[in-house]
């Protein structure tokens, strides 16, 4: 059985079941961080489309990058799929250290506390390492 990707790719099922179980874990890693770094640029794009006040226009390049990153991320997602399968078929089960990851919030950084920092602790005639 071999599988029919919907986008156009640079291996075969077939194919990625030629590769050793290093390249492959490697190659998903890779495009797993590449995934990531796409995503976190869609959000980037997508805030500054919904930024725009009413009457401007959206930059076209911004609409055509927005298009053009969908289509990266729906491709590099089913490689991993592909290269999952090539796994599968080779006995190795990958689970979820394999699965895409969903992009970190972002998450401000709050000022220094004007806490008052702990006293030292006092000798309780333990051993010291």
């Amino acid at each position: 059985m071999d599988y029919k990707p919907r986008f156009a790719q640079p291996f075969t099922l077939s194919e990625a079941r030629l590769l050793d179980v290093e390249t492959i874990t490697e190659e998903i890693a890779r495009l797993q961080n590449s995934l990531q770094h796409l995503s976190n640029t869609q959000e980037t794009l997508q805030e500054y489309v919904a930024s725009v006040q009413p009457g401007e226009e959206v930059d076209r390049d911004i609409t055509k990058a927005i298009e053009e990153n969908e289509t990266v991320i729906g491709s590099q997602s089913e490689r991993i799929s592909i290269l999952k399968m090539a796994l599968a078929d080779k006995g190795i089960v990958a689970g979820s250290h394999y699965d895409i990851a969903p992009p970190l919030p972002r998450v401000a950084v709050a000022p220094a506390s004007t806490a008052q920092t702990p006293a030292p602790p006092t000798d309780d005639g333990g051993v010291d390492l």
